[in-house]
């Protein structure tokens, strides 16, 4: 950047001087907040949901902690893209989280239906009023284990059937009702995570980092 400031001062201005800012502020974000995510993955977990999630959220400085429902190192996702996890949750749900993420994909929410103990961390979440974030098909885990009844939500636009019942559904790209935040799909997880950002962090921060990616929603 210095070059740049050599060569073209009235462009490093413009250009460079936004991007030192927001980097600066996120160094002074990630040490002032403290936040942590809990991102659950599965086999069969939509991949572009879990990595855009998780690097956006690390970009504002969230502790975030990819964790895996088996004893697997690395997970197999829905168009067979592998993420390695950073643990196990049998080890990662012995700490609290600020929140909790859900992934979609179908088979992958289908394996968060069937695990009690996705189940029982998503209840304690619940009841100890921090947040929970589910994409895509997720939202059906969530109602399988008795999460947020009543609550505003969207999803995945196949999954609306299994949702009306229990839900009010809006077909919003965003749905956030208090502690939940819901949202329809791979597209749309760059809304989704800025959306968790500025609920954790605040609209800045978010608004920053999706100014440093070139995002426009």
């Amino acid at each position: 950047m210095s070059i740049l400031r050599r060569v073209f001062p009235t462009f490093a201005q413009s250009v460079c001087n936004p991007i030192v800012s927001y980097l600066n502020k996120v160094k002074y974000t990630a040490k002032m907040s403290k936040k942590t995510a809990l991102l659950l993955i599965a086999e069969g977990s939509e991949e572009m949901e879990a990595v855009i999630t998780t690097d956006v959220l690390r970009r504002v400085g969230i502790d975030v902690t990819v964790a895996g429902l088996t004893e697997n190192p690395c997970v197999k996702c829905s168009r067979d893209v592998k993420i390695c996890v950073d643990a196990k949750l049998s080890d990662a749900v012995n700490q609290k989280y600020d929140v909790v993420i859900l992934p979609g994909g179908l088979n992958g929410s289908k394996a968060f239906a069937n695990s009690s103990e996705v189940g029982k961390l998503l209840q304690q979440q619940e009841q100890e009023n921090r947040l929970i974030a589910a994409i895509c098909a997720a939202p059906t885990a969530l109602k399988i284990h008795g999460i947020a009844k009543g609550k505003k939500i969207t999803s995945y636009p196949a999954m609306k059937d299994q949702l009306t019942d229990y839900y009010k559904y809006l077909e919003d790209k965003v749905v956030i009702d208090g502690n939940l935040i819901t949202s329809r799909g791979p597209a749309t997880a760059f809304d989704f995570s800025l959306a968790i950002a500025e609920k954790l962090i605040d609209k800045q921060t978010a608004d920053d980092a999706a100014k440093a990616m070139l995002y426009k929603n």
